[in-house]
């Protein structure tokens, strides 16, 4: 495996009286494909500053392969960085912005002709070497900064939202290239974005930050499915979040220890949870569940199972945007409603062909059901 380990253990950061970082922690591995996330300002990428050498922490340490690299300044770490404007030379052509790092420690000519051809090779650029960046298009200058940045065959690229200045459908295309390039040269990738997609689409682990604070590292499916904290169910795509207290937990003794939890929510009624948090009747706590594990229907489901939740409610809003829809749905407690009643999100993906259009309208009254396996208990309040 290339690339090196990356040890990240106790940051503190601060520009005057603002602290940018946390006691920030982080076990980056050999070869991964690691991604920073989260909101701008939240110290994202004054802590990829950190690893590049351009900034010192003020307390904590940084280690690769075990090694100190603290007192190293940025040309003596194995680390190289892709920013989000390329800063590529605009007097230089293609082939001689690749070749400048070579040239600056004075290799030969022809390691640079045969390393130089093989890097544009690597992001599909052979035919382009003699043009200048401005006869280049976005995706294309991004490819340019990606070959000069692995000529020195780096063990950690990190790479500052690199593809913030792309429009939507290249950012695309470019997030597959740079995933393919990866699996190709295999070193480590320490990727800083606050696109939680781009994250979820390449990424081995995510660490999710705000305000200084890694709330949670996980793989993408750990991210998603279990998040750690209302800040990461809200910040990773679209959920429900509503506060809740317990009225019963009843341990469950399986592969892991979990709790089947009954919360009591306003305006929703008693609804049950899988848990694998310690909780205890009269706990208050948040609740989420994902807009896309609710069914609706306008049938009433028929089921035996123990852990269905079922809620009834009146469409508040229909959002069809071809290959879903979106539905906000006003909750029927106890079968009223009213100006607070909590409105629930729900997705409904389109599988097959209709004619007669979405079969679910505005104003109709509906069902609401999932498992208490899909919904999440993200925090407990404090003080419960």
């Amino acid at each position: 495996m290339k690339g090196s380990d990356v040890d990240v253990e106790g940051i503190f950061k601060s520009f005057g009286d603002f602290d940018v970082l946390k006691n920030v922690s982080l076990d980056i591995k050999k070869g991964e494909f690691f991604s920073l996330l989260g909101p701008s300002g939240c110290g994202k990428t004054t802590l990829l500053r950190i690893i590049a050498g351009f900034e010192s922490p003020d307390e904590g340490s940084l280690k690769m392969d075990g090694v100190d690299v603290l007192p190293l300044p940025p040309n003596r770490r194995q680390v190289n960085t892709i920013f989000q404007n390329y800063a590529l030379f605009p007097h230089l052509s293609v082939f001689e912005n690749v070749a400048f790092p070579l040239r600056i420690q004075r290799s030969s000519r022809d390691e640079i002709d045969s390393k130089v051809h093989d890097y544009l090779k690597l992001v599909q650029l052979e035919g382009h070497a003699s043009k200048k960046p401005n006869q280049l298009s976005g995706g294309q200058k991004q490819r340019v900064a990606i070959a000069r940045a692995l000529i020195k065959e780096p063990h950690v690229l990190l790479l500052d939202e690199p593809l913030s200045a792309l429009d939507a459908k290249l950012r695309q295309h470019m997030l597959i290239e740079l995933d393919e390039i990866h699996d190709k040269i295999g070193i480590t990738f320490i990727y800083v974005t606050h696109d939680q997609q781009e994250a979820l689409s390449v990424s081995d682990r995510i660490a999710v930050i705000d305000q200084g604070n890694v709330l949670q590292v996980g793989t993408p499916h750990e991210i998603y499915e279990s998040p750690a904290t209302g800040f990461v169910a809200r910040f990773i795509g679209e959920t429900n979040l509503f506060d809740g207290k317990v009225v019963k937990a009843d341990k469950i003794y399986g592969p892991q220890a979990e709790y089947m939890a009954e919360l009591e929510i306003p305006g929703l009624g008693n609804v049950k949870v899988t848990t694998v948090d310690d909780v205890e009747a009269g706990q208050e706590v948040i609740f989420t569940v994902r807009p896309e594990k609710i069914v609706i229907s306008t049938e009433k489901p028929v089921t035996k199972r123990e852990d269905i939740n079922m809620l009834k409610g009146v469409v508040d809003e229909p959002i069809y945007s071809g290959f879903q829809t979106k539905y906000y749905v006003k909750t029927l407690y106890n079968g009223e409603s009213g100006g607070q009643q909590p409105v629930i999100r729900v997705m409904k993906q389109h599988a097959r062909y209709s004619d007669e259009g979405p079969d679910i309208l505005w104003q109709d009254e509906v069902y609401l059901s999932w498992s208490a396996h899909d919904g999440y208990v993200v925090g407990v309040k404090e003080g419960s």
